[in-house]
């Protein structure tokens, strides 16, 4: 990991940013791999690598809400199924695949969830009912794919997607943090057995992340259902913009 002094303190309090975000909303991971490679100089496949393994830590953090909440954590197994296998696919792909196509759909995809989430909780729109096994699994799978590719550790899609079917809000917000272990354990394998996993790197972010992450979890649990909606829209509005301006810029 060979970075400049002035990087790594501009690092630090932006991989802190990403933490506190995902403990308080679930996104926050999308920052590290733009911090690592724009701010940290580190090559792309690297980035995504240690990040892919880094959201490992910070997921433990969800552990705690969902040995409280034993119906809901049935309810993640699905989707953690799926995205284990998806993301093991989507690490053996990072070679081949560019990103950016990619990474587009989702930049339209956070939009528009934003938008509308936003929306839903200014008229307190009702919840769909729950999701089957079945489509948990396909969403799991499709998610742990599109995150693996990107190194954006699972939330960032798995929120929109919950939110555009109308899912439960607190349930979307522990689904997403819970999806990030299954993620980072099988693409950081695949990445570690192809030789980009700069282990060092990884247990930095990882760390930094996991302290962040337990912030923002406290900073979160004022908020009611509605603020925590509102948040998370904003939140994904925000992303999206960011993800135009590095694709588009």
């Amino acid at each position: 990991m060979l970075m400049s002094l002035s990087s790594v303190w501009i690092l630090l309090p932006a991989v802190l940013l990403a933490g506190g975000l995902i403990g308080a909303s679930g996104i926050g991971g999308v920052l590290l791999v733009p911090v690592l490679t724009q701010l940290g100089g580190v090559p792309l496949p690297q980035a995504i690598a240690a990040a892919s393994l880094g959201f490992a830590l910070p997921a433990l953090v969800v552990l705690k809400p969902l040995r409280r909440e034993r119906a809901m954590a049935m309810r993640c197994l699905p989707l953690l199924g799926g995205a284990l296998a998806g993301a093991a696919a989507g690490a053996l792909l990072v070679r081949w695949l560019p990103g950016s196509a990619l990474m587009t759909g989702v930049t339209v995809l956070v939009l528009f969830s934003g938008w509308r989430g936003l929306r839903a909780a200014k008229s307190a729109a009702a919840p769909a009912a729950p999701l089957g096994n079945a489509a948990l699994l396909a969403i799991g799978a499709v998610v742990g794919l599109g995150s693996a590719l990107t190194g954006t550790g699972g939330p960032v899609l798995v929120l929109p997607l919950m939110m555009l079917l109308r899912q439960p809000i607190v349930f979307a917000v522990v689904a997403a943090q819970a999806v990030q272990l299954p993620i980072a354990l099988a693409s950081s394998t695949v990445h570690a057995i192809e030789g980009r996993l700069d282990l060092p790197l990884a247990a930095v972010c990882g760390v930094l992340m996991l302290a962040g992450s337990i912030a923002g979890q406290r900073a979160a649990a004022g908020l009611d259902v509605r603020q925590l909606q509102r948040f998370v829209s904003m939140l994904l509005l925000a992303v999206g913009a960011w993800f135009a301006w590095l694709l588009y810029a």
